[in-house]
């Protein structure tokens, strides 16, 4: 006799749900970034704190520096009058010289650069005398300038635009012959001339490397105004370190030097920022 029952329907195998990816931490990359670097200056501390305890040791630890110095790292902004002032006024005298000969080293830089990057009997004209002017140290330009100007003011932003100004024309020279000749081409097609053209073609195109070399400029201006301070005196950071020198703080030099490369950190950093917002992240080849 043959069934009239169906078979019965094979069982189902449901495959198991993948678990939904877990997003990472936001901590993830924070720790990524600040974590190796604080490690390798807690080490670099531990050891410093080590060799600069011993008997022959000419450096303090990092233990008296924090001793010594306790005032002026807690209260960088306390004024006694005269050159007895907080790190804070003495950094903010530097920047404010700082300020002033980048500004003018920018300007002069970028508008030679054109000329130069744009002109080829500029270019043989002035690029021999530039390349032997840049390699002039800076502060062999600080007694030339205290003869000129005879104050010590307007000599320290001398040295300063005189240090930084050659970078910014160098990089801008680059950037203006290296607009591609694609730009170029769109520029004649549509009949672009005079101010337009620099305005729309050419700096655009050259922003890369301009930024580059007033990045670079920056760093110079900064190391420039430290030691220049040094032999004009006056409130600034330079002359602060010197002082500190002549009165054998070696704590108070140790602090003031942390602060001045935290500084000259920051404004690379400034100038980097702007750089790519200006060209909208695009580095220079």
């Amino acid at each position: 006799m043959i069934s009239t029952k169906a078979p019965p329907a094979p069982a189902k195998f449901s495959r198991p749900t993948p678990a939904a990816p877990t997003k990472p931490s936001r901590l993830l990359p924070l720790l990524q970034a600040v974590l190796p670097p604080l490690l390798i200056l807690l080490a670099l501390l531990a050891l410093w704190e080590f060799f600069a305890s011993g008997p022959n040791a000419t450096l303090p630890p990092p233990s008296k520096v924090w001793t010594d110095a306790h005032d002026l790292i807690v209260d960088p902004f306390f004024d006694r009058g005269g050159l007895d002032k907080g790190l804070f006024w003495h950094l903010a005298a530097s920047l404010q010289r700082v300020a002033l000969g980048f500004a003018l080293a920018g300007v002069v830089g970028i508008a030679t650069g054109l000329l130069i990057g744009s002109s080829p009997f500029a270019m043989r004209g002035l690029d021999p005398i530039f390349q032997v002017l840049r390699t002039v140290p800076p502060l062999a330009w600080l007694p030339l300038s205290l003869a000129a100007f005879r104050e010590a003011q307007p000599s320290a932003i001398f040295v300063i635009f005189i240090t930084s100004v050659w970078p910014v024309i160098i990089n801008t020279a680059v950037g203006v012959r290296n607009v591609p000749q694609d730009y170029r081409n769109v520029a004649a097609v549509i009949r672009l001339r005079g101010p337009a053209y620099w305005w729309r073609i050419v700096l655009p195109a050259a922003a890369p490397y301009i930024f580059t070399g007033l990045r670079i400029g920056i760093g110079l201006s900064w190391l420039a105004i430290v030691a220049a301070e040094m032999l004009i005196g006056g409130v600034g950071i330079g002359f602060f370190i010197w002082d500190a020198w002549n009165s054998s703080n070696l704590s108070d030099i140790i602090v003031a030097l942390v602060y001045v490369g935290l500084v000259g950190f920051l404004l690379d950093r400034v100038v980097a920022l702007a750089g790519r917002i200006a060209t909208r992240g695009t580095q220079a080849a």
